[in-house]
């Protein structure tokens, strides 16, 4: 029997030569939570963000006073047992009316957010999904929709429903949406256009499940990106809203209305503006933070 060559013997592979990564065995979600974590002021600004939203909640019921208890000979105190974060021109507790202004602030901007996503992104997929002069038609309308004047557009819908949370709502979404529709359709654009999207095509799939169930889901990670940085916008423009008067009316408190009450106050009674105007800060500063981190640990071109 002939010897066999060595140069063509079967390699025996030895389990301490075999290495497991398992970085490369996870899921796309589970990647972008693991580089996530690694950012530790990302970290830092969602458990802030956790503890607004859960102080937003109870902060109301820590105290005995509610946002429209006044107290006239108690007015304009400084902090101190009694008013946490003292109190206003009426003698009203700012603890209780700051939290629950930021309860109504982070309701109307959340809510405001989620209606831009929902409507940009059916939008903007369509439009770039279709493509033609039906996208030429539908983006040139986002244009001009854009091109109005927004204070102006705001006093209208405010003189026609009346101030209050729904208009306020309806002010943000009239045109919050169009950036996160130009965004998306680049990407349906770009996406249409692929291997995978062509094969599905192929195999008979309808222009609906296609653009429903493949397309749109490969933008979730701009969609979430987003997200977090069109809410604090929201809650800016809400802030903004309430500031001039345009927001809810007394006695309902929102940071916009507590800055807008405090302004007048700065000279002899600072803490009545720093208190909201400082909520507003810290809460903008963390979603922008978030933001930020999650757009670079849902982008699978950046590793760790």
């Amino acid at each position: 029997m002939p010897e066999k060559d060595p140069l063509f013997l079967p390699y025996q592979i030895k389990e301490k030569e075999i290495h497991y990564d398992a970085s490369l065995y996870l899921s796309y979600w589970r990647s972008g939570w693991k580089k996530l974590r690694a950012n530790r002021l990302a970290m830092a600004a969602l458990f802030c963000l956790i503890g607004l939203m859960l102080m937003a909640i109870v902060g109301p019921m820590l105290t005995p006073y509610t946002y429209y208890d006044t107290h006239l000979q108690l007015k304009n105190m400084k902090p101190c047992k009694m008013f946490w974060l003292g109190s206003d021109e009426l003698g009203r507790d700012l603890f209780t009316r700051m939290w629950w202004g930021a309860r109504i602030s982070l309701s109307v901007g959340m809510v405001a957010a989620v209606l831009d996503i929902i409507v940009g992104v059916l939008y903007g997929a369509i439009s770039g999904f279709i493509g033609g002069r039906v996208d030429e038609l539908l983006m040139r309308f986002a244009d001009i929709l854009h091109s109005l004047p927004y204070l102006l557009l705001v006093i209208l819908l405010m003189v026609i429903l009346g101030p209050g949370i729904f208009t306020m709502i309806v002010c943000i979404t009239i045109t919050g949406w169009i950036n996160m529709a130009r965004l998306i359709r680049g990407q349906i654009l770009q996406l249409k256009t692929t291997d995978f999207a062509l094969a599905i095509k192929a195999l008979g799939a309808s222009r609906w499940r296609i653009l429903l169930k493949h397309l749109i889901p490969n933008t979730l990670g701009s969609i979430v990106t987003m997200l977090t940085l069109t809410i604090p916008t929201a809650i800016f423009a809400e802030a903004f809203l309430s500031f001039l008067g345009l927001g809810v009316q007394a006695p309902i408190a929102s940071l916009g209305t507590m800055a807008h009450d405090g302004l007048s106050a700065l000279r002899y009674y600072p803490w009545r503006l720093f208190f909201p105007a400082g909520c507003i800060c810290i809460t903008m500063l963390c979603f922008n933070i978030l933001g930020d981190a999650l757009r670079d640990a849902l982008d699978p071109r950046i590793h760790l």
